[in-house]
């Protein structure tokens, strides 16, 4: 009954080093192998008769193969432990010539007074390259990042030469004003315009340095973030901070693009270049360019009502005001939102709604001032310029622009613009 018990539990053993994941090998005090499992035989390229009653040095590369002999000898006579009971990464040589890595667990046992050595190997080569791969990919990152910052110094600068430009229009209204001393009422009319514009520089300053400390630091802190995270088990991680990295990127673009269309606008450098305009295609771009900043559930439904669906009008301004009100949309909402537009026979209308956070009625009266923002969004990220610049291109398009908001149910805004005839 004993011994019957014992052949059961053999057979058992033997399944489970055959059928086991990792290779597993058994090799006497000399290095001689006595037993190699499918899986072993798999990652070195072997048969398993090939390798048994071989040294187990056979599928170790130079110059492992002439040290290992020794390596055994100095174990059995000092005990002084360099691999077995701690386990490392080493290299192996499969039957075809192959280098490659795998982690090498190995315990001794005494069995029947005589030392068995067994080793568990795991083969590292995905490991290796995903970690080759990531390496790559994180220099990638820096290179990327690189190239981000350089453009952003250089829209900054941009910035900093506008401001430089408005001081000294400050500096040259005040001459004008101690040339107009003798009329009361002009030089009333200029101080208050002085006063404008130092508040405009102002608030430009504080509106810029504020929207883009944050996102710079988020930027910062997620760069250096992604070196702390070198393993492949850790990909989520960076993954979270490249992501970070990416809205962080995508805001200041955004906040860029609202002060160099305000500062175009403002110098009158913005031209209107009238042509063929096929709405449902600009309906599609500006839905795909805006899909990054949509958030969970959320989703844009247009619909174009016309014969056939083309107008004749500007399409970089247009594309302009459809980013910036479905942006706002997105922004201020979490559900779905609706751009309509419908062509009539001297107009075409356009119609973006949403069901988010309204417009405060005590607010409404300032909306299209710029740098002004609702009280109920000064949580939300933003400067204030948006709705500014949308009703100076209208302006351009010789249209009109109105909404319907209620707070906490939602806003729709709302565009005439007059069809140009001269095709």
């Amino acid at each position: 009954m004993q011994i019957s018990e014992n052949n059961d539990f053999t057979k058992r053993l033997e399944a489970i080093i055959d059928t086991a994941i990792d290779g597993i090998i058994t090799m006497n005090d000399k290095g001689i192998v006595e037993s190699i499992n499918p899986s072993a035989a798999k990652i070195f390229g072997y048969a398993p008769e090939e390798v048994i009653g071989n040294n187990v040095n056979m599928l170790m590369p130079p110059p492992t193969k002439r040290e290992h002999d020794q390596y055994i000898k100095n174990y059995l006579e000092t005990k002084t432990r360099k691999i077995i009971g701690i386990g490392r990464e080493v290299l192996g040589k499969k039957k075809n010539g192959e280098i490659f890595p795998f982690r090498l667990a190995v315990s001794e046992v005494i069995l029947d007074d005589r030392i068995i050595f067994t080793g568990i190997i795991h083969d590292l080569s995905e490991v290796t390259k995903a970690r080759e791969e990531i390496q790559v990919l994180n220099k990638q990152l820096e290179i990327k990042v690189g190239e981000r910052t350089y453009e952003l110094e250089k829209v900054v600068n941009q910035l900093l030469n506008t401001n430089a430009a408005l001081e000294n229009e400050i500096k040259e209204r005040k001459e004008i004003e101690n040339r107009l001393k003798e009329n009361e009422e002009e030089l009333i009319q200029s101080l208050e315009k002085e006063k404008e514009l130092s508040e405009l520089k102002s608030r430009f300053v504080t509106t810029a340095s504020h929207e883009f400390r944050t996102p710079l630091t988020s930027i910062l802190s997620s760069a250096s973030l992604i070196g702390k995270y070198p393993e492949a088990f850790q990909q989520a991680n960076r993954e979270k901070h490249i992501e970070r990295i990416k809205s962080a990127v995508t805001n200041l673009t955004g906040i860029l693009n609202d002060f160099l269309s305000l500062s175009k606008l403002e110098e009158g450098k913005f031209t209107v270049n009238f042509g063929e305009v096929k709405l449902e295609k600009l309906c599609m771009e500006v839905s795909l360019e805006t899909k990054g900043m949509l958030k969970d559930g959320q989703i844009i439904e247009h619909n174009v009502i016309g014969e056939d669906k083309t107008v004749f009008s500007d399409e970089r301004i247009l594309k302009n005001i459809l980013f910036n009100l479905i942006s706002n949309a997105i922004k201020y909402s979490d559900a779905t939102i609706n751009c309509h537009i419908v062509i009539n026979e001297e107009n075409f209308e356009i119609h973006i709604k949403d069901r988010g956070i309204g417009i405060p009625v005590e607010d409404q009266k300032h909306l299209f001032t710029r740098f002004f923002r609702a009280g109920n969004v000064t949580n939300i990220q933003g400067t204030g310029l948006g709705l500014n610049i949308v009703r100076r291109y209208v302006d351009l398009l010789k249209g009109q622009i109105s909404f319907e908001s209620i707070h906490e149910e939602g806003t729709t805004f709302s565009i005439i613009i007059p069809l140009n005839k001269l095709k």
